[in-house]
């Protein structure tokens, strides 16, 4: 006989691999976490071409090509890597949805900055700037609620919060804060749509995650022996 647990509503389970796509609801789910990448990158292209301010991490990897000689893309790919190496003592376990992020965010962001010129009016650039925090707030929620495994940044913020028992809000502001300050200190570029993102978006998505976070059927695990 087992027993089965699961995690309280409208919590992220920790779950692996296998368990994430055995855990029920798996069209639905799929359909969140790409829709929600899509809008991820969308998001992304509308803050690039608000010309007001890049997002935190990139404001980092801004300024760590500037000791680097790499290219932007090559500074992204090398620190998702280097993010991941932090979720092994947090136990977070990776997903469709961390393989997923680089390769659907890239392409969303690269498509918007094709089709979405850059405007010259100050009132647009302002738009773009608060309809990128907005959705990119959203389009977290959607993904990590799929419950599919976050990208390699978002999984940093929900293993701390897992492991810290701190709120989403809390954890997600104090990462980019963080982010912000040694990507200025590097000698990258920010600006006000920086500050609004930094600040907004944990509190943003701590009130949409539960909104969109699938509840998942119950995984059984063995009865403990004696």
């Amino acid at each position: 006989m087992t027993a089965t647990s699961t995690a309280p509503p409208r919590q992220l389970a920790a779950l692996n691999p296998i368990q994430q796509l055995k855990a029920g609801h798996l069209p639905r789910r799929l359909v969140q976490l790409y829709v929600g990448l899509f809008l991820y990158g969308s998001s992304m292209g509308l803050m690039i071409q608000g010309s007001l301010g890049l997002d935190p991490w990139d404001v980092l990897h801004s300024g760590i090509i500037k000791h680097i000689p790499w290219s932007f893309g090559t500074v992204v790919i090398v620190m998702s890597f280097v993010v991941l190496l932090a979720w092994i003592p947090l136990r977070q376990w990776p997903g469709l949805g961390t393989v997923s992020n680089a390769i659907v965010i890239g392409l969303a962001t690269d498509l918007t900055l094709a089709t979405v010129d850059r405007p010259d009016a100050l009132w647009v650039r302002i738009l773009f700037m608060l309809a990128g925090v907005v959705v990119n707030a959203l389009a977290g929620a959607l993904y990590i609620g799929a419950q599919l495994g976050p990208g390699p940044r978002d999984g940093l913020m929900t293993g701390l919060v897992r492991r810290t028992g701190l709120s989403i809000r809390l954890v997600r502001t104090t990462i980019e804060i963080t982010v912000v300050a040694v990507g200025f200190l590097l000698g990258g570029a920010i600006g006000i749509g920086t500050v609004l993102y930094a600040l907004s978006i944990g509190p943003l998505l701590h009130w949409m995650l539960p909104i969109f976070t699938v509840r998942l059927k119950p995984q059984p695990q063995p009865q403990p022996t004696d």
